[in-house]
């Protein structure tokens, strides 16, 4: 039995989508109650998880020999997430499948040092691991940019002309499926990216040429990116964050572009054109 944590979320969610797919057996632990009862209401075997209950990790992990951990984005997730790690090896887990970020081993940015402290909770623990660590997710332009481009025409950043190399969340659920039911990934660490990487200036002209009418990347420096971001109400521990974030894109440290899609599941990564054509409602 495999536990997915995170399951409503836009990665959690298409885990889910890929383990029904490939008829593993799983258990989806979802942040709230409603979503439990929708997902048992399509036969999903579904439980709430609340990291700071500690008796819903015990239940939701149960049982399980494989578990995908996606915490909570939260001020402590890294203490969260270390707690899921301790009632992990606890209730039995033998193999832990970690999201995590981008380069999170080299420490170069507050996500990536939040994530690595977890995954030296996993290397400590005994437990076999594999760790996915995504670049930037092409489903960010809908959650973050679709209301100002609807609105506007228009979405804003300080990462300037950095280079992202940009991945669709469905490919991040390929190896996530990949990892949680065939052998041989056992103490690997993918970075998963896009097959390009282009600047917000690129993203915009794609997205332009896919939507049939004029999208503006703005750029904002820092300043005006944290006014922004605390304008909206983003609580002012993630605006810092994500600050640091637009400065490692600025420094194009986001910019690289790995294999390692491609060697897991045999299929190349989905480039961002593409994306945007099979969502283009939706942005």
């Amino acid at each position: 039995m495999i536990c997915i944590t995170g399951a409503g979320g836009t990665v959690g969610g298409e885990v889910v989508k890929k383990l029904e797919s490939l008829k593993a057996p799983f258990r989806a632990g979802y942040h709230s109650e409603g979503k439990v009862q929708a997902a048992r209401a399509k036969h999903i075997d579904a439980v709430v998880i609340d990291y700071n209950r500690p008796e819903t990790l015990k239940d939701a992990f149960a049982g399980c020999s494989k578990v995908f951990l996606l915490g909570p984005n939260v001020q402590n997730q890294a203490e969260l997430e270390t707690n899921a790690v301790n009632a992990a090896k606890a209730a039995g887990v033998s193999h832990i499948v970690k999201l995590s970020v981008l380069r999170a081993d080299e420490e170069q940015f507050q996500f990536s040092k939040v994530h690595r402290s977890v995954e030296k909770a996993i290397e400590s623990s005994g437990m076999s691991w594999t760790f996915l660590r995504p670049n930037s997710f092409m489903q960010n332009v809908i959650t973050y940019m679709s209301a100002t481009i609807k609105a506007e025409g228009a979405f804003y950043s300080a990462a300037e002309d950095g280079r992202i190399s940009h991945v669709d969340v469905r490919d991040i659920a390929a190896v996530a499926g990949k990892a949680l039911t065939e052998p041989g990934h056992e103490r690997k660490a993918y970075a998963l990216t896009g097959p390009e990487a282009i600047t917000y200036d690129e993203l915009a002209a794609q997205l332009s040429k896919v939507l049939g009418k004029p999208i503006k990347y703005v750029r904002w420096t820092p300043e005006d990116y944290r006014n922004g971001m605390l304008t909206v109400g983003t609580p002012e521990w993630f605006v810092d964050l994500l600050l640091d974030l637009e400065r490692f894109y600025r420094e194009q440290k986001a910019s690289i572009i790995s294999d390692d899609i491609k060697n897991v599941t045999g299929k190349d990564p989905i480039r961002f054109e593409q994306f945007a054509r099979e969502y283009a409602s939706s942005i």
